[in-house]
């Protein structure tokens, strides 16, 4: 009973950010202003475009038009209030706020990590089984196979978000990052702390292991099928075609195992925040570019879809 009066009561916390330095933070919300644009304008144009091109109608680009649509959702989770509080004397949230960046971070990440696995799976069925390819990945499997990200990564939410309820404060509510990062809250907090933390890191392993097993035997399959290829070309279109994506996989799975796979101490969580901007708000804005580069689908249909407004006008 002692130990539980030192507790404090929680109304709102502070999110120090990235600097302190006042010239800095309105360069800072000048670049991650532009940054956020570009990734809502191009992840949204991706969906459309997909949407409206007949040639766009595949599986690869009916997974990406989701991969399209949570990275919208995940930047406006984390990058609204990180540019308000730039330039925000305060740089408070609520702790209801916070709750719920929280619940929708943790959410968020684990929908695009299944997603990313889904995505690998339709690669290896195109290369290893084409010709099976268009019955086994039928429209009503495909919105099977997506529906089961967002039905799983928000139920594991629901299940993480409340060891964030559990934790208790001491009076230092001062949080080291721009958003609401378990790590960071893990380490002012005063109580509740190794429950909090040994389930965000096993959490994390299982999830991120489970996903990232599928991906790295759908890779493996992959190669060697593509390895068998009597053709150059041949080769050269089916590394083209899942390169991208293996692109992808990287970054987000690096930086994410880089944050979360860690007990937290000053030093992790420092350097968990420089991480945290890439996977948070650049990673988002390079998905698309990353698959329409080198995509010929994607340059035909936009070509396409120019040429057809210029028509109408």
């Amino acid at each position: 009973m002692k130990a539980m009066l030192n507790f404090t009561e929680v109304t709102e916390f502070i999110l120090l950010g990235l600097t302190s330095r006042q010239e800095l933070q309105v360069l800072l919300f000048g670049v991650f202003l532009v940054v956020y644009m570009i990734t809502l304008l191009g992840n949204i144009d991706i969906s459309i475009l997909i949407s409206i091109s007949p040639q766009l109608q595949t599986p690869m680009y009916f997974f990406l038009s989701h991969l399209s649509f949570v990275d919208v959702w995940f930047s406006s989770n984390v990058t609204p209030k990180m540019l308000e509080n730039l330039l925000s004397e305060t740089k408070t949230i609520s702790y209801v706020g916070y709750l719920v960046q929280c619940y929708f971070l943790i959410a968020l990440v684990h929908v695009e990590v299944c997603i990313l696995a889904v995505m690998a799976f339709d690669c290896y069925m195109a290369i290893c089984n084409p010709l099976l390819y268009g019955s086994k990945m039928s429209r009503t499997v495909c919105i099977q196979l997506i529906s089961v990200p967002y039905v799983y990564g928000f139920s594991i939410s629901l299940i993480c978000t409340p060891w964030t309820y559990g934790l208790y404060f001491c009076g230092n509510f001062e949080i080291n990052h721009f958003y609401c990062a378990d790590p960071p809250l893990i380490k002012i907090a005063c109580g509740g702390i190794h429950i909090k933390e040994y389930t965000m890191i096993v959490t994390a392993g299982i999830n991120f292991t489970y996903s990232l097993s599928v991906v790295l035997m759908s890779y493996t399959l992959i190669v060697i099928a593509v390895l068998r290829m009597r053709s150059a070309d041949g080769r050269r279109k089916a590394f083209s075609t899942c390169g991208s994506h293996l692109m992808a996989v990287t970054m987000f799975y690096g930086t994410l195992i880089f944050m979360y796979l860690r007990r937290p101490t000053e030093e992790s969580v420092e350097q968990g925040k420089m991480v945290a901007v890439f996977y948070t708000t650049v990673i988002p804005m390079l998905n698309p570019m990353i698959y329409s580069s080198r995509n010929k689908d994607v340059k035909e249909a936009v070509n396409k879809a120019i040429i057809k407004a210029n028509l109408g006008q």
